[in-house]
């Protein structure tokens, strides 16, 4: 590992630990001036091609599936979004596929959040399930208060 301090390459590990987005986070001291720096290890899965609504194929970008569970969770306090995108992640990886449509992404999400805030939920869901009106939005609203109650 490169040390960002004189740019020597060799270093030690001196500590390394898990993080809640499945990768390792190790604290490393350079041999050459003794500068301390983190490095963040991520292990690299065969990328999953992700097929979108209109046809066209693209990687799966974890970032683009962060931003998009921020929005929906914006200003609320009880939601980790990293552990969130890091088991869907893990959960793509373990289903062994080389392709996952978008529709099933969305899906995923919407299990998650369900289960633990609502406001987030429908948020993720008015936007996702594109709503043509205000009807279809309130038979959504309707359908999750009823699960919710257990009826």
């Amino acid at each position: 590992m490169k040390c960002p301090g004189c740019g020597s390459l060799d270093s030690r590990v001196l500590d390394s630990r898990p993080t809640a987005d499945g990768s390792v986070k190790r604290r490393r001291e350079c041999n050459g001036c003794g500068r301390r720096f983190n490095t963040y290890e991520v292990v690299e899965n065969a990328p999953v091609t992700v097929i979108k609504k209109d046809g066209s194929r693209e990687f799966f970008d974890r970032h683009k599936l962060r931003t998009g569970i921020e929005r929906a969770c914006y200003k609320r306090q009880n939601v980790n979004v990293g552990e969130i995108v890091a088991s869907i992640e893990n959960e793509l990886n373990n289903l062994l596929v080389l392709e996952v449509s978008t529709t099933e992404i969305g899906e995923m999400v919407l299990r998650r959040l369900k289960d633990i805030d609502a406001v987030s939920y429908v948020r993720f869901a008015s936007v996702y399930r594109e709503f043509k009106d205000v009807e279809s939005f309130f038979l959504e609203l309707q359908e999750f208060m009823q699960k919710k109650e257990g009826i």
